[in-house]
């Protein structure tokens, strides 16, 4: 049998067998007793069977041994049972922790000491020249990605989901790079992925049933094992350049560690402890601007996939293009957890959102706003972004050799014209959230002659020997989109969620689809302590009707206000016209008050 079929069907016995040992736990769960109930630091609000990991870790040990003696690898799997034996260590600790509550030091202790005795059998990440540095990392890596499933189980599907794609990603980037001496792991791998998808169609929201601890630290340790040079995938990496090294494992398992990263960030800052639960993850966050709980799952996978590709794709480029790829994914990344963290969670208010007296948010607030420090420092990095990529695009993608230091001796000319046309000409001026096409135009001048007048300076230092003059031009593009993009990106972002969050809200028309409709609208989705959810627009107006305005519907005219209150329980009307006909606004109040719904101009209510 080819090593192909030997992982189709190690992945289809493994999913056949969780799919059905899955409800068989749940069953038996819910008969014990062994249920997740709701607590106020946890998402959940009705009680759930906790032995999802049960299943996963017998599909796993079982189909695991079978496959390997059925597809005559079993005399191959002893590098594997450090790993395994690990890992029903780990299952062990957390299945007594879902059942009897260990104390969180005890745990951690207890995962420290199952880490430590994995890698003294060799499962340890090689990214330094120290072998101790490598060893203390090791620790902390296997430890950490652990612990990284563990908070991320905290939605329904978000962390077997998770799993499963960095498995799935992990697979795909090796199986085509290895030779038979990495088949045993990716049979190993195949059982995993068959044995979380079956899991995964009970647990994925709405779900009937939950992992627990023993599941969310089992398939955690699992794949830290998995990504270190032990088990034989990573070793394909070692032969490429230090950004794929470090880039698959750190890729693949990129959104557990920056959820980890990101909650322990905001709860230091916030003064709460890190071991405690809460409901302050992303997932919970972007519930809380709108998104509905299965949407928001689906954006972490989203993340998860691009992470996973980009960790496939740099192992097959250069140097320079997975620089530029990475670090372009970072920043948007970075932009978006911004939003995230600016999103009231705790009953004390955002450290992004409002200065507190001995707090860092001052200091934040000061970088970020007053001193437009942050603002400099991104084009620090946009800026040698932007011209990296324009060598790499004009010369094909390869920009080394004799380009190279044609690069190196211009970038600090090209960084200290762009900085001081930035500055002159009130780039730093402008205020993110309400960027407009004005802004834009002051970014066009601003680019235009920063990369003039870094024409000018290298043709007055270095007479433009060695320069390629079309490689500004490529230049001016690319910063121009960097640029734009990044100041663009609160408002984009905002665009990019839903902004009329309907629970505990009163539904409100706005009357008038015009300029004046626009602000009653801003106003709406921006004061929250309006209490009103947008549900769209009327408009006598026949040209506007059954049309969309801003993003919302609009119904009809006046005449259908008594059909569109029963159709959508609405509760308010508020009229954006400044200047309105008497006798208009007598029709439209008596029908507001036989229909008992309010009227309101902006925010004046109408007698």
């Amino acid at each position: 049998m080819s090593p192909l079929h030997s992982y189709t069907f190690t992945f289809l016995a493994s999913f056949l067998l969780s799919l059905f040992l899955t409800p068989l736990m749940r069953h038996l769960a819910v008969k014990g007793n062994f249920v997740a109930r709701p607590r106020d630091d946890r998402w959940h609000r009705r009680s759930t069977g906790l032995l999802g990991g049960v299943s996963i870790f017998f599909t796993m040990m079982v189909v695991w041994q079978l496959a390997s003696l059925v597809s005559g690898y079993y005399a191959s799997i002893e590098p594997l049972l450090p790993l395994a034996l690990g890992g029903m260590a780990i299952f062990l600790l957390g299945l007594v922790d879902d059942l009897f509550e260990i104390n969180p030091q005890h745990k951690l202790v207890g995962q420290i000491i199952i880490a430590s005795v994995l890698v003294i059998f060799g499962f340890q990440i090689n990214w330094f020249e120290s072998m101790t540095a490598n060893l203390v990392i090791s620790i902390f890596w296997i430890v950490g990605i652990t612990n990284a499933f563990n908070l991320l189980d905290n939605m329904d599907g978000l962390s077997a989901g998770t799993a499963f794609i960095a498995g799935l990603f992990l697979f795909l980037s090796q199986v085509t790079s290895g030779g038979a001496s990495i088949v045993p792991a990716l049979l190993f791998l195949s059982v995993f992925l068959g044995s979380l998808l079956g899991f995964l169609i009970y647990n994925f929201y709405p779900a009937s049933i939950f992992m627990g601890d023993s599941g969310s630290l089992f398939i955690g340790f699992l794949l830290a094992g998995l990504t270190t040079e032990a088990s034989g995938l990573m070793t394909g990496a070692r032969s490429g350049h230090l950004v794929s090294v470090l880039a698959i494992p750190i890729l693949i398992l990129f959104i557990p560690i920056l959820d980890t990263t990101f909650v322990s960030l905001m709860r230091k800052l916030s003064g709460r402890p890190i071991s405690v639960g809460g409901r302050d993850h992303s997932s919970h966050r972007m519930v809380a601007i709108g998104f509905s709980e299965r949407t928001a799952v689906l954006i972490l996978y989203g993340f998860a996939a691009v992470s996973g590709l980009l960790a496939m794709t740099t192992t097959r480029l250069s140097l320079g293009v997975s620089l530029v790829l990475v670090a372009i994914y970072l920043l948007f990344i970075i932009f978006f957890w911004i939003s995230l963290a600016r999103v009231k969670v705790y009953p004390e208010e955002s450290i992004l959102s409002e200065a507190k007296e001995g707090k860092l948010t001052p200091l934040l607030i000061e970088i970020t706003y007053k001193r437009r420090l942050f603002e400099v420092l991104l084009d620090l990095i946009l800026i040698p972004l932007a011209y990296w990529s324009s060598y790499l695009l004009r010369f094909e993608g390869s920009a080394y050799g004799a380009n190279f230091p044609v690069f190196l001796k211009s970038l600090p000319i090209v960084v200290a014209c762009q900085l001081f046309c930035f500055f002159l000409l009130g780039v730093y001026r402008g205020i993110w959230q309400y960027v407009g096409m004005r802004d834009v135009i002051v970014y066009v001048k601003a680019i235009t002659a920063g990369t003039v007048l870094s024409v000018l300076v290298n043709l007055g230092i270095y007479r433009f020997m060695g320069f390629s003059r079309s490689l500004f031009v490529i230049y001016w593009m690319i910063l121009f989109v960097l640029v734009t993009a990044s100041r663009f990106s609160y408002r984009l972002i905002g665009e990019a969620t839903p902004k009329n969050v309907m629970e505990g809200r009163k539904k409100a028309l706005i009357y008038g689809a015009g300029a004046g409709g626009q602000l009653v609208m801003q106003e709406i989705e921006g004061n929250r302590n309006l209490g009103l959810a947008l549900v769209g627009f009327i408009d006598d107006d026949i040209r506007k009707q059954d049309r969309r305005f801003l993003g919302y519907p609009v119904f009809g005219g006046k005449d259908c206000l008594n059909e569109i209150v029963d159709k959508y329980q609405i509760s308010d009307v508020i009229i954006s016209f400044r200047n309105m006909d008497r006798a208009a606004l007598n029709s439209l109040k008596k029908a507001c008050t036989s229909l008992g719904v309010n009227l309101s101009r902006l925010n004046i209510l109408i007698d």
